[in-house]
């Protein structure tokens, strides 16, 4: 009997198709407000930001909230990825300024290093960047699915950010993706947050609280991850069946899916 040979050579691993998730987060110093009352005064305060705040002991600030949101969202995506799917997570703080804190990942790669808050809402920055990154074969590649950008925020821009945002959802490669955006406390700028989602299927979300917060994660990320199920993981889902308490109105009243019309093979 002659020997039985194998030649690895014709046979290759298929690179998973990446679904690119970009995180936009405000981690300005309002974000280290305490959510709800389980806090103690201490009578002490401080002035940061050009605003005075009172220091209290106990509770969880917002970013403390967000950081473990995220921890939740990476790890849901973790578990998820399977050889056919894999999920690329980009995450761009702003706060003082606007950084890559978290350069384009695959989930289950991810060692994640905690948000801190501080300085002002440099929201047109933040965008800018994103868009570049978006626009940039070499880092958001042309076989990957139809990004998803998730803007979270608990504050109003103090920078010029009409224009950024106008080019943002208008304009190249980014105008494609899905977006969704999260408000936190009632002093975010709804009215901001409701251009960002003009266009597209999804609600305005909102939380007043720290339980809101991680809920409000917890189906965002389901939303990413039943269209990284379905046959077709261009087509972003309609998410506006979700709890009513946590939506604020869809972003243009549209219901059902959004597809991908492009004519092209791949998504770009």
């Amino acid at each position: 009997m002659g020997l039985k040979r194998f030649d690895p050579a014709k046979f290759t691993t298929t690179e998973a198709k990446p679904l690119p998730v970009f995180l936009l987060l405000d981690v300005s110093g309002s974000m280290n407000e305490v959510m709800g009352n389980e806090y103690e005064t201490t009578g002490e305060s401080i002035i940061e930001d050009g605003q005075k705040w009172e220091v209290v002991s106990g509770g969880s600030t917002r970013i403390e909230i967000l950081n473990q949101a995220v921890l939740e969202m990476i790890d849901t995506f973790t578990k998820e990825e399977r050889s056919k799917q894999a999920f690329l997570v980009t995450v761009v703080t702003f706060g003082g300024a606007a950084r890559v804190h978290l350069a384009p990942a695959k989930a289950s790669s991810i060692a994640w290093k905690p948000l801190t808050a501080g300085g002002d809402t440099p929201l047109g920055e933040a965008i800018r960047l994103t868009k570049r990154m978006i626009e940039d074969k070499e880092v958001t590649p042309s076989r990957a699915y139809r990004p998803v950008v998730i803007l979270v925020s608990d504050g109003r821009p103090n920078d010029a950010w009409e224009a950024p945002l106008a080019q943002f959802t208008q304009e190249g490669r980014s105008a494609k993706c899905d977006r969704i955006a999260l408000a936190i406390g009632a002093e975010t700028d709804e009215a901001m947050l409701r251009k960002f989602v003009a266009g597209t299927l999804n609600p305005l979300f909102h939380a007043a609280d720290a339980a809101k917060l991680l809920e409000m994660f917890r189906r965002v990320t389901m939303s990413v991850t039943v269209r990284s199920q379905s046959k077709d993981p261009n087509q972003a889902p309609s998410i506006a069946s979700l709890d009513e308490p946590l939506l604020n109105g869809p972003g243009d009243g549209v219901t059902g899916s959004q597809t991908n019309t492009d004519p092209d093979d791949g998504y770009w």
